[in-house]
């Protein structure tokens, strides 16, 4: 590594968005240890608007580019050499002169459906608490509890359209309201709200925050942190219990799990450096998932599931599209080198049959 400077990594502030980049600037000092390298903590528009609800006038019609704007105008400015992101934050068009230059390994891509601990509840219940109209009696939950298995008209709380479509769609007896906020302020307002019965966050995230479930589903600090990082990691509140959700019943966001590297178009010196992150599996895999979004015309913010994976030599691709209240999945593999082909085709076959379904208008 021949840089006299320091490589200067743009990130948001969030704790996941600092982990995040922490682990980047951690992988690349093993990898250039003569290297020298500085996190730029950048406020986001999309930072700025987390505390609105999604239909506040004051936010804007589109999701995209809401967390990603400002790192990139630190890139094209020459204020950053890289940026840190989620990647399922970053819109399939990127701007001019910027790229995509490495996708790290994907961590987990489930969900997590999270609830309050029912034993907690129980013993925190006072019999003779003063009732107040509207009151909604405080929900607990025994470990292992799905979707499939909450109680009639229970509220789950979410501020993904995506997420919000899949309830709906696999229970639509259920309430789906907004709720905003990093992983940090959902979990106390899940432990908090009574009006809340559950939400959902991607195990990544709580993963990378250092945190996981235990045997009876608790969530709780991780085990295995090292001693170090468990000494100043924040630990969940108590009295949460979490269920993972499978791939199969509950489709993840396209890019979800995967961390982007982005920097500016023929940079001679920084490319090389990133390169040594690069994933070739996950990068195909979300080829193939933004080749279906971008083609599909949706952002980070639409009702559109998608999850690719390597099997052998072959990619599978699977989608979940919602509009107007319905929704329709696909699935279809290629050869692993043809990716974004694959993404491209299954989103024509989803258009054509959607167009199909449509009345025609002079018949």
């Amino acid at each position: 590594m021949a840089l006299n400077r320091p490589i200067r990594i743009a990130t948001r502030g969030s704790p996941l968005a600092l982990a995040q980049a922490r682990q980047v600037e951690s992988d690349l000092r093993r990898a250039f240890p003569a290297g020298r390298f500085e996190l730029e903590v950048i406020r986001t528009t999309g930072d700025a608007l987390q505390a609105l609800d999604p239909a506040d006038p004051a936010r804007p019609p589109s999701d995209k580019g809401l967390f990603t704007k400002e790192l990139e105008e630190a890139l094209l400015d020459g204020r950053a050499d890289l940026a840190v992101h989620s990647l399922k934050d970053l819109p399939t068009e990127l701007p001019g002169g910027l790229v995509l230059a490495a996708v790290c390994p994907r961590a987990d891509v489930r969900e997590v459906l999270l609830y309050r601990d029912g034993r907690r509840v129980s013993a925190e219940r006072n019999p003779v608490a003063e009732w107040r109209p509207g009151a909604k009696e405080r929900s607990g939950f025994g470990h292992a509890l799905g979707l499939a298995d909450l109680p009639p008209a229970s509220v789950v709380a979410t501020g993904s359209a995506r997420r919000a479509a899949l309830v709906r769609a696999q229970r639509p007896d259920l309430s789906v309201v907004p709720i905003r906020g990093n992983v940090g302020t959902r979990l106390s307002r899940l432990l908090e709200d009574d009006g809340i019965d559950a939400t959902l966050l991607a195990a990544a995230g709580l993963c990378r925050l250092g945190y996981d479930l235990g045997p009876k589903g608790a969530l709780r600090l991780d085990h295995r942190l090292a001693p170090a990082r468990r000494a100043v990691t924040e630990p969940p509140p108590e009295g949460i219990l979490g269920t993972i959700l499978e791939p199969e019943e509950f489709l993840p966001a396209v890019g979800q799990g995967a961390v982007a590297l982005e920097i500016r178009a023929g940079d001679g010196e920084i490319a090389p450096l990133v390169a040594v992150l690069d994933h070739v599996n996950t990068r195909q895999a979300v080829l193939a998932e933004r080749a279906f979004l971008r083609a599909m015309g949706g952002g980070c913010g639409s009702p559109i599931a998608g999850h690719a994976r390597v099997v052998g030599h072959l990619l599978r691709l699977r989608v979940a599209v919602f509009r107007d209240g319905s929704g329709r999945f696909g699935e279809d593999q290629a050869p692993v080198r043809e990716a974004e082909g694959l993404g491209r085709r299954l989103a024509e076959r989803m258009l054509g049959q959607a167009a199909h379904l449509i009345p025609d208008a002079h018949g």
